[in-house]
Protein backbone atom coordinates (compact mmCIF):
# COMPACT_ATOMS: atom_id res chain seq x y z
CA UNK A 1 0.00 0.00 0.00
CA UNK A 2 2.59 2.27 0.74
CA UNK A 3 2.03 5.88 -0.45
CA UNK A 4 -1.75 5.20 -1.57
CA UNK A 5 -2.98 6.15 2.21
CA UNK A 6 -1.92 8.86 4.24
CA UNK A 7 -1.34 8.76 7.63
CA UNK A 8 -1.86 11.01 10.63
CA UNK A 9 -0.01 10.17 13.65
CA UNK A 10 -1.70 9.34 17.01
CA UNK A 11 -2.12 11.96 19.60
CA UNK A 12 -0.52 11.51 22.78
CA UNK A 13 -2.57 9.47 25.21
CA UNK A 14 -2.25 8.10 28.82
CA UNK A 15 -0.74 4.17 28.65
CA UNK A 16 -3.79 3.12 31.24
CA UNK A 17 -5.55 0.29 29.32
CA UNK A 18 -9.04 1.51 30.07
CA UNK A 19 -12.20 2.25 28.09
CA UNK A 20 -14.36 5.17 29.03
CA UNK A 21 -17.72 6.68 28.06
CA UNK A 22 -19.40 10.40 29.29
CA UNK A 23 -22.57 10.84 29.13
CA UNK A 24 -23.19 12.34 25.45
CA UNK A 25 -20.53 10.27 24.04
CA UNK A 26 -19.63 6.81 23.07
CA UNK A 27 -17.22 4.22 24.18
CA UNK A 28 -13.51 5.47 24.13
CA UNK A 29 -10.42 3.64 24.70
CA UNK A 30 -8.02 5.68 26.79
CA UNK A 31 -4.73 3.69 25.76
CA UNK A 32 -2.96 4.24 22.82
CA UNK A 33 -3.05 1.90 19.76
CA UNK A 34 -0.36 -0.40 19.55
CA UNK A 35 1.65 -0.99 16.49
CA UNK A 36 0.56 -4.45 15.18
CA UNK A 37 -3.05 -2.92 15.13
CA UNK A 38 -2.12 -0.39 13.08
CA UNK A 39 -0.15 -2.22 10.77
CA UNK A 40 -3.20 -4.49 10.39
CA UNK A 41 -5.57 -1.93 9.65
CA UNK A 42 -3.62 -0.81 6.92
CA UNK A 43 -3.32 -4.19 5.73
CA UNK A 44 -6.71 -4.48 5.62
CA UNK A 45 -7.48 -0.99 3.99
CA UNK A 46 -4.73 -1.70 1.34
CA UNK A 47 -6.24 -4.97 0.60
CA UNK A 48 -9.43 -2.64 -0.05
CA UNK A 49 -8.31 -1.35 -2.95
CA UNK A 50 -8.01 1.53 -1.03
CA UNK A 51 -11.54 2.79 -0.47
CA UNK A 52 -12.79 6.69 -0.58
CA UNK A 53 -13.63 6.77 3.47
CA UNK A 54 -11.03 7.47 6.27
CA UNK A 55 -11.14 5.39 9.17
CA UNK A 56 -9.64 7.06 13.10
CA UNK A 57 -8.72 5.12 15.91
CA UNK A 58 -9.80 6.02 19.38
CA UNK A 59 -6.40 7.68 20.13
CA UNK A 60 -6.64 10.03 16.79
CA UNK A 61 -4.20 7.50 14.66
CA UNK A 62 -5.80 7.97 11.04
CA UNK A 63 -5.85 6.39 7.72
CA UNK A 64 -6.92 8.52 4.70
CA UNK A 65 -7.64 7.98 1.11
CA UNK A 66 -4.46 9.95 -1.13
CA UNK A 67 -7.16 12.22 -2.83
CA UNK A 68 -7.55 14.03 0.75
CA UNK A 69 -11.27 13.76 -0.21
CA UNK A 70 -13.10 11.10 2.14
CA UNK A 71 -16.67 10.88 1.74
CA UNK A 72 -16.81 9.42 5.63
CA UNK A 73 -14.97 8.63 8.15
CA UNK A 74 -15.31 5.85 10.34
CA UNK A 75 -14.35 6.16 13.97
CA UNK A 76 -13.19 3.11 15.73
CA UNK A 77 -13.42 4.07 19.54
CA UNK A 78 -11.91 0.96 21.23
CA UNK A 79 -9.52 -1.61 20.89
CA UNK A 80 -12.11 -3.85 21.45
CA UNK A 81 -14.29 -2.84 18.19
CA UNK A 82 -11.01 -2.82 16.54
CA UNK A 83 -10.32 -6.36 17.17
CA UNK A 84 -13.83 -7.35 16.56
CA UNK A 85 -13.89 -5.65 13.07
CA UNK A 86 -10.64 -7.79 12.38
CA UNK A 87 -11.74 -10.93 13.60
CA UNK A 88 -15.23 -11.47 12.51
CA UNK A 89 -16.24 -8.65 9.44
CA UNK A 90 -19.54 -7.94 8.83
CA UNK A 91 -20.28 -9.54 11.99
CA UNK A 92 -17.66 -7.12 14.13
CA UNK A 93 -18.62 -4.08 12.53
CA UNK A 94 -22.44 -4.20 13.14
CA UNK A 95 -22.29 -5.20 16.97
CA UNK A 96 -19.45 -2.44 17.35
CA UNK A 97 -21.76 -0.02 15.38
CA UNK A 98 -24.67 -1.16 17.32
CA UNK A 99 -22.90 -0.59 20.97
CA UNK A 100 -21.56 2.86 19.71
CA UNK A 101 -18.13 1.55 19.83
CA UNK A 102 -17.74 2.43 15.69
CA UNK A 103 -19.58 5.51 14.52
CA UNK A 104 -19.75 7.30 11.14
CA UNK A 105 -18.85 10.99 10.46
CA UNK A 106 -20.84 11.20 7.50
CA UNK A 107 -23.64 9.86 5.29
CA UNK A 108 -24.09 6.63 6.85
CA UNK A 109 -25.30 5.13 3.43
CA UNK A 110 -22.59 6.63 0.97
CA UNK A 111 -19.97 4.60 3.33
CA UNK A 112 -21.38 1.35 3.33
CA UNK A 113 -21.76 1.68 -0.49
CA UNK A 114 -17.58 2.93 -1.14
CA UNK A 115 -17.51 -0.20 1.76
CA UNK A 116 -19.69 -2.65 -0.78
CA UNK A 117 -18.27 -1.49 -3.95
CA UNK A 118 -14.50 -2.49 -2.71
CA UNK A 119 -13.03 -5.24 -5.10
CA UNK A 120 -12.64 -8.21 -2.79
CA UNK A 121 -9.57 -9.82 -2.25
CA UNK A 122 -8.17 -12.89 -3.15
CA UNK A 123 -7.13 -13.69 0.56
CA UNK A 124 -10.77 -12.32 1.54
CA UNK A 125 -12.70 -13.97 -0.96
CA UNK A 126 -11.26 -17.53 0.20
CA UNK A 127 -12.00 -16.43 3.64
CA UNK A 128 -16.02 -15.99 2.89
CA UNK A 129 -15.91 -18.91 0.55
CA UNK A 130 -15.08 -21.14 3.98
CA UNK A 131 -17.63 -19.09 5.99
CA UNK A 132 -20.55 -20.15 3.28
CA UNK A 133 -20.35 -23.31 5.21
CA UNK A 134 -21.83 -21.68 8.06
CA UNK A 135 -25.87 -22.08 7.40
CA UNK A 136 -28.31 -20.15 8.10
CA UNK A 137 -30.66 -20.53 10.80
CA UNK A 138 -33.41 -23.61 9.88
CA UNK A 139 -36.71 -22.97 8.21
CA UNK A 140 -38.33 -26.04 9.56
CA UNK A 141 -41.82 -24.95 10.73
CA UNK A 142 -40.38 -24.49 14.17
CA UNK A 143 -37.96 -22.45 13.18
CA UNK A 144 -39.57 -20.55 10.49
CA UNK A 145 -42.14 -19.80 13.45
CA UNK A 146 -38.76 -18.83 15.53
CA UNK A 147 -37.40 -16.60 13.08
CA UNK A 148 -40.43 -14.91 12.10
CA UNK A 149 -41.19 -14.35 15.69
CA UNK A 150 -37.86 -12.90 15.86
CA UNK A 151 -38.06 -10.27 13.30
CA UNK A 152 -41.87 -9.70 12.69
CA UNK A 153 -43.28 -9.85 16.10
CA UNK A 154 -41.73 -6.99 18.18
CA UNK A 155 -44.11 -4.55 17.96
CA UNK A 156 -46.59 -3.07 15.37
CA UNK A 157 -46.42 0.20 16.89
CA UNK A 158 -42.24 0.12 15.99
CA UNK A 159 -43.29 -0.59 12.69
CA UNK A 160 -45.97 2.20 12.00
CA UNK A 161 -43.27 4.74 12.65
CA UNK A 162 -41.73 4.36 9.34
CA UNK A 163 -43.93 2.09 7.12
CA UNK A 164 -46.77 3.43 4.90
CA UNK A 165 -50.58 3.35 5.98
CA UNK A 166 -50.93 0.30 4.30
CA UNK A 167 -47.78 -1.78 6.52
CA UNK A 168 -46.06 -2.51 3.50
CA UNK A 169 -42.79 -4.20 4.18
CA UNK A 170 -41.54 -4.97 0.74
CA UNK A 171 -40.03 -3.11 -2.10
CA UNK A 172 -42.18 -0.72 -3.93
CA UNK A 173 -42.57 0.43 -7.33
CA UNK A 174 -41.79 3.68 -8.38
CA UNK A 175 -43.47 4.65 -12.27
CA UNK A 176 -42.58 8.23 -11.24
CA UNK A 177 -39.18 9.07 -9.27
CA UNK A 178 -41.09 11.33 -7.69
CA UNK A 179 -44.13 9.17 -6.02
CA UNK A 180 -44.84 9.17 -2.41
CA UNK A 181 -43.99 6.54 -0.49
CA UNK A 182 -48.05 5.67 -0.13
CA UNK A 183 -48.68 5.87 -3.90
CA UNK A 184 -45.50 3.62 -4.76
CA UNK A 185 -46.70 0.93 -2.53
CA UNK A 186 -49.80 1.35 -4.02
CA UNK A 187 -48.41 1.15 -7.90
CA UNK A 188 -46.28 -2.07 -6.58
CA UNK A 189 -49.78 -4.11 -5.31
CA UNK A 190 -51.48 -3.12 -9.27
CA UNK A 191 -48.02 -3.92 -10.89
CA UNK A 192 -48.64 -7.20 -9.40
CA UNK A 193 -52.33 -7.49 -9.97
CA UNK A 194 -51.91 -7.00 -13.69
CA UNK A 195 -49.07 -9.13 -13.69
CA UNK A 196 -51.70 -11.52 -12.66
CA UNK A 197 -54.43 -10.98 -14.36
CA UNK A 198 -56.36 -10.50 -11.47
CA UNK A 199 -60.20 -10.91 -12.23
CA UNK A 200 -63.49 -10.60 -10.04
CA UNK A 201 -64.06 -13.71 -8.70
CA UNK A 202 -60.42 -15.32 -8.80
CA UNK A 203 -59.47 -17.55 -5.73
CA UNK A 204 -56.13 -16.22 -4.45
CA UNK A 205 -53.60 -18.34 -2.12
CA UNK A 206 -51.38 -15.68 -0.78
CA UNK A 207 -48.41 -17.18 1.29
CA UNK A 208 -46.80 -14.93 3.85
CA UNK A 209 -49.36 -11.77 3.90
CA UNK A 210 -47.26 -9.19 6.05
CA UNK A 211 -50.04 -7.42 7.64
CA UNK A 212 -52.86 -8.41 4.86
CA UNK A 213 -52.14 -5.19 2.49
CA UNK A 214 -51.93 -6.92 -0.98
CA UNK A 215 -54.66 -9.36 -0.01
CA UNK A 216 -56.91 -6.38 1.06
CA UNK A 217 -56.03 -4.81 -2.82
CA UNK A 218 -56.53 -7.74 -4.31
CA UNK A 219 -60.11 -8.23 -2.68
CA UNK A 220 -61.01 -4.37 -2.48
CA UNK A 221 -59.82 -2.89 -5.77
CA UNK A 222 -59.69 -6.57 -8.00
CA UNK A 223 -62.87 -8.37 -6.58
CA UNK A 224 -60.79 -11.51 -5.72
CA UNK A 225 -61.13 -13.80 -2.72
CA UNK A 226 -58.33 -14.46 -0.52
CA UNK A 227 -57.06 -16.75 1.75
CA UNK A 228 -53.44 -15.43 3.18
CA UNK A 229 -50.88 -17.86 5.74
CA UNK A 230 -48.34 -16.38 7.89
CA UNK A 231 -47.09 -17.71 11.33
CA UNK A 232 -46.69 -14.24 12.77
CA UNK A 233 -49.11 -13.43 15.25
CA UNK A 234 -49.01 -10.09 15.34
CA UNK A 235 -49.22 -9.90 11.32
CA UNK A 236 -52.17 -11.69 11.42
CA UNK A 237 -54.04 -10.73 14.24
CA UNK A 238 -53.55 -6.93 13.08
CA UNK A 239 -54.93 -8.15 9.36
CA UNK A 240 -57.81 -9.88 11.11
CA UNK A 241 -59.02 -7.54 13.08
CA UNK A 242 -58.92 -4.85 10.37
CA UNK A 243 -60.89 -6.99 8.17
CA UNK A 244 -63.50 -7.15 10.67
CA UNK A 245 -63.67 -3.44 11.22
CA UNK A 246 -63.27 -2.54 7.60
CA UNK A 247 -66.02 -4.89 6.41
CA UNK A 248 -64.26 -6.95 4.21
CA UNK A 249 -63.81 -10.39 6.18
CA UNK A 250 -65.67 -11.98 4.05
CA UNK A 251 -63.46 -11.92 0.61
CA UNK A 252 -60.05 -12.47 2.86
CA UNK A 253 -59.59 -14.37 5.25
CA UNK A 254 -55.95 -14.35 7.22
CA UNK A 255 -54.53 -17.96 8.50
CA UNK A 256 -52.23 -18.35 11.18
CA UNK A 257 -50.63 -21.38 10.18
CA UNK A 258 -46.90 -22.48 7.84
CA UNK A 259 -47.13 -22.35 4.13
CA UNK A 260 -46.38 -25.75 3.95
CA UNK A 261 -49.64 -26.87 5.23
CA UNK A 262 -51.83 -24.60 2.76
CA UNK A 263 -54.73 -26.52 0.72
CA UNK A 264 -57.34 -25.65 -1.51
CA UNK A 265 -57.40 -25.13 -5.55
CA UNK A 266 -56.99 -21.23 -6.49
CA UNK A 267 -56.82 -19.24 -10.04
CA UNK A 268 -53.73 -17.53 -8.41
CA UNK A 269 -50.41 -18.10 -6.08
CA UNK A 270 -48.65 -15.26 -4.96
CA UNK A 271 -45.52 -15.08 -2.29
CA UNK A 272 -44.59 -11.26 -1.78
CA UNK A 273 -41.11 -10.85 0.44
CA UNK A 274 -41.63 -14.28 1.87
CA UNK A 275 -38.93 -16.51 0.00
CA UNK A 276 -35.84 -14.88 1.51
CA UNK A 277 -37.50 -16.91 4.69
CA UNK A 278 -37.85 -20.49 3.11
CA UNK A 279 -33.77 -21.48 2.35
CA UNK A 280 -32.84 -22.68 -0.59
CA UNK A 281 -33.30 -26.59 0.56
CA UNK A 282 -37.17 -25.22 1.55
CA UNK A 283 -37.86 -24.41 -2.43
CA UNK A 284 -38.31 -27.92 -3.82
CA UNK A 285 -41.83 -27.93 -0.73
CA UNK A 286 -42.68 -24.69 -1.84
CA UNK A 287 -43.03 -25.83 -5.66
CA UNK A 288 -44.87 -28.96 -4.18
CA UNK A 289 -47.72 -26.68 -2.47
CA UNK A 290 -48.03 -24.38 -5.58
CA UNK A 291 -48.70 -27.82 -7.63
CA UNK A 292 -51.09 -28.99 -5.56
CA UNK A 293 -53.30 -25.49 -5.18
CA UNK A 294 -52.97 -24.22 -9.13
CA UNK A 295 -55.80 -25.00 -11.38
CA UNK A 296 -54.48 -25.82 -15.02
CA UNK A 297 -54.74 -22.21 -15.85
CA UNK A 298 -53.52 -20.47 -12.78
CA UNK A 299 -50.96 -17.95 -12.58
CA UNK A 300 -48.61 -17.58 -9.99
CA UNK A 301 -45.83 -15.25 -8.91
CA UNK A 302 -43.02 -14.97 -6.43
CA UNK A 303 -41.30 -11.73 -5.26
CA UNK A 304 -38.08 -11.71 -3.50
CA UNK A 305 -34.91 -10.33 -2.61
CA UNK A 306 -32.04 -11.79 -4.44
CA UNK A 307 -28.60 -11.96 -5.86
CA UNK A 308 -26.72 -12.41 -9.08
CA UNK A 309 -24.40 -15.15 -7.75
CA UNK A 310 -25.31 -17.55 -4.57
CA UNK A 311 -24.14 -15.84 -1.70
CA UNK A 312 -25.34 -15.92 2.12
CA UNK A 313 -27.25 -13.16 3.91
CA UNK A 314 -24.59 -10.49 5.61
CA UNK A 315 -23.44 -12.60 8.82
CA UNK A 316 -24.46 -9.64 11.53
CA UNK A 317 -27.99 -9.02 9.93
CA UNK A 318 -28.49 -12.96 9.80
CA UNK A 319 -27.38 -12.86 13.25
CA UNK A 320 -29.29 -10.03 14.27
CA UNK A 321 -32.00 -8.86 12.17
CA UNK A 322 -33.34 -11.72 9.85
CA UNK A 323 -32.48 -14.97 11.26
CA UNK A 324 -32.87 -17.92 8.92
CA UNK A 325 -32.94 -15.47 5.65
CA UNK A 326 -31.32 -16.61 2.63
CA UNK A 327 -31.47 -14.31 -0.89
CA UNK A 328 -31.80 -17.00 -3.83
CA UNK A 329 -30.33 -16.51 -7.47
CA UNK A 330 -32.52 -16.70 -10.42
CA UNK A 331 -30.74 -20.62 -10.77
CA UNK A 332 -31.75 -21.61 -7.28
CA UNK A 333 -35.21 -20.18 -7.61
CA UNK A 334 -35.77 -22.83 -10.30
CA UNK A 335 -36.09 -25.46 -7.92
CA UNK A 336 -39.31 -24.33 -7.34
CA UNK A 337 -40.64 -24.41 -10.87
CA UNK A 338 -38.67 -27.09 -12.93
CA UNK A 339 -40.15 -29.87 -11.14
CA UNK A 340 -43.49 -29.40 -11.65
CA UNK A 341 -42.88 -28.04 -15.09
CA UNK A 342 -43.80 -24.61 -14.49
CA UNK A 343 -43.23 -22.00 -17.57
CA UNK A 344 -41.58 -18.58 -16.28
CA UNK A 345 -43.26 -16.26 -17.98
CA UNK A 346 -41.61 -13.05 -17.06
CA UNK A 347 -38.64 -11.98 -14.80
CA UNK A 348 -38.45 -8.49 -13.51
CA UNK A 349 -35.59 -6.40 -11.52
CA UNK A 350 -36.60 -3.92 -9.53
CA UNK A 351 -33.54 -3.59 -7.18
CA UNK A 352 -33.33 0.25 -7.36
CA UNK A 353 -37.19 0.73 -6.57
CA UNK A 354 -35.93 -1.47 -3.39
CA UNK A 355 -33.13 0.99 -3.24
CA UNK A 356 -35.65 3.90 -3.21
CA UNK A 357 -37.95 2.42 -0.76
CA UNK A 358 -35.35 2.12 1.65
CA UNK A 359 -34.22 5.97 1.48
CA UNK A 360 -37.91 6.53 2.47
CA UNK A 361 -38.05 4.11 5.45
CA UNK A 362 -34.34 5.70 6.56
CA UNK A 363 -35.80 9.19 6.34
CA UNK A 364 -39.03 8.12 8.50
CA UNK A 365 -36.84 5.83 10.72
CA UNK A 366 -34.52 8.67 11.31
CA UNK A 367 -37.67 11.08 12.47
CA UNK A 368 -38.92 8.86 14.60
CA UNK A 369 -35.41 7.55 16.25
CA UNK A 370 -35.78 9.07 19.72
CA UNK A 371 -38.85 7.13 19.76
CA UNK A 372 -37.29 4.06 18.89
CA UNK A 373 -34.87 4.12 21.55
CA UNK A 374 -37.61 4.85 24.20
CA UNK A 375 -39.38 2.08 23.05
CA UNK A 376 -36.52 -0.31 22.81
CA UNK A 377 -32.95 0.96 23.88
CA UNK A 378 -30.24 2.94 21.90
CA UNK A 379 -28.76 -0.13 20.93
CA UNK A 380 -31.58 -1.20 18.89
CA UNK A 381 -32.32 2.04 17.21
CA UNK A 382 -28.06 1.69 16.00
CA UNK A 383 -29.06 -1.89 14.77
CA UNK A 384 -32.03 -1.60 12.92
CA UNK A 385 -30.46 2.15 11.40
CA UNK A 386 -27.35 -0.03 10.21
CA UNK A 387 -29.58 -2.61 9.00
CA UNK A 388 -31.51 -0.11 6.84
CA UNK A 389 -28.77 1.68 5.54
CA UNK A 390 -27.17 -1.57 5.28
CA UNK A 391 -30.05 -2.87 2.81
CA UNK A 392 -30.24 0.45 1.12
CA UNK A 393 -26.16 0.32 0.10
CA UNK A 394 -26.34 -3.13 -0.87
CA UNK A 395 -28.81 -2.76 -3.39
CA UNK A 396 -27.36 0.45 -4.85
CA UNK A 397 -23.92 -1.63 -4.83
CA UNK A 398 -25.71 -4.17 -6.92
CA UNK A 399 -24.97 -6.50 -4.08
CA UNK A 400 -28.52 -7.29 -3.43
CA UNK A 401 -31.02 -7.55 -6.47
CA UNK A 402 -34.75 -7.62 -6.27
CA UNK A 403 -37.03 -10.50 -8.45
CA UNK A 404 -40.25 -10.57 -9.46
CA UNK A 405 -40.91 -13.84 -11.56
CA UNK A 406 -44.13 -14.31 -13.14
CA UNK A 407 -45.28 -18.38 -14.34
CA UNK A 408 -47.68 -20.66 -15.18
CA UNK A 409 -47.93 -24.38 -15.82
CA UNK A 410 -46.75 -25.21 -19.38
CA UNK A 411 -49.76 -26.27 -20.92
CA UNK A 412 -51.61 -22.98 -19.95
CA UNK A 413 -52.35 -21.17 -23.51
CA UNK A 414 -54.27 -18.53 -22.29
CA UNK A 415 -51.62 -16.30 -22.47
CA UNK A 416 -51.01 -12.43 -23.34
CA UNK A 417 -49.23 -11.85 -26.60
CA UNK A 418 -47.66 -8.77 -24.92
CA UNK A 419 -47.21 -6.74 -21.77
CA UNK A 420 -49.61 -4.11 -22.86
CA UNK A 421 -51.94 -5.39 -19.65
CA UNK A 422 -49.27 -4.13 -17.44
CA UNK A 423 -48.93 -0.24 -18.50
CA UNK A 424 -52.46 0.86 -19.17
Amino acid sequence: MGDDWVMASPKPVSEQSKTLKDSDGPLVSSAPSRALERFLLRRVLEAMGPPSFSVVLWDGFAIHPPSGEAIATAHIHTRNALIQLLRQGDTGFGEAFSRGEITVDGDLVDFLVAAFSVPQPEGVAKLVKQMQQRKPRANTQTGSRQNIHHHYDIGNDFYRLWLDAEMQYTCAYFPEADMTLEAAQQAKMDHICRKLQLQPGDRVAEAGCGWGGLARHMALYYGASVLSWNVSKEQVRYASDRAKAEGYDDRVTYVLDDYRNMSGEYDVFVSVGMLEHVGADNYPELGNVVDRCLTANGRALVHSIGRNRPRLMNAWIEKRIFPGAYPPTLREMMDIFEPHHFSVLDVENLRLHYALTLDEWLTRFDEHYETVVTQFDEEFARAWRLYLAGSQAAFLAGGLQLFQVLFTRERNNELPFSRGHLYV
